[in-house]
């Protein structure tokens, strides 16, 4: 099998200039509510992971395929039509919590918000704490 890389990787991008070069006032404003929370919750520092995701710990996963590479452990990205937050690693259920979580909309490891203020800020605290925690039954979750 050829060994591939993952387009996401982490680069030496500053998360604050990043933050603040965003236009939208409100993105902006949602996106240093997030990176606080973000770092609270997990508290790592935040590391940019390719040009537009703001990433908070990191792991190495290799799957049964062969296929192996490194990953951001949660985190977020303040795209021009929603704010993405990577904080369902695709293992479990979290219905629970997103039933509780306000407006929002779900891909497959992604949770998709329009902005911080259609959702509760502590059901997303409960949620990245516990897709972390998912996720660390797999692999090995490290500090960033």
């Amino acid at each position: 099998m050829a060994k591939t890389q993952n387009k996401t990787q982490v680069s030496d991008t500053n998360v604050d200039d990043f933050i603040a070069a965003i236009d939208h006032p409100v993105r902006r404003a949602d996106a240093v509510a997030l990176n606080d929370m973000f770092k609270r919750v997990t508290g790592w520092q935040p590391r940019m992971w390719g040009p537009t995701i703001i990433g908070y710990g990191q792991y190495h996963y290799t799957y049964d395929s062969g296929r192996a590479g490194d990953m951001l452990g949660t985190g977020f990205s303040p795209r021009k039509a929603s704010l993405s937050v990577y904080i369902l690693p695709g293992y479990s259920d979290f219905s629970d919590h997103l039933a509780r979580l306000g407006k929002h909309r779900i891909g497959k490891s992604c949770l998709y918000i329009n902005k911080l203020a259609d959702v509760d800020m502590a059901v997303l605290e409960e949620l990245v704490r516990a897709g972390l925690d998912d996720l660390a039954t797999r692999w090995t979750v490290t500090a960033t």
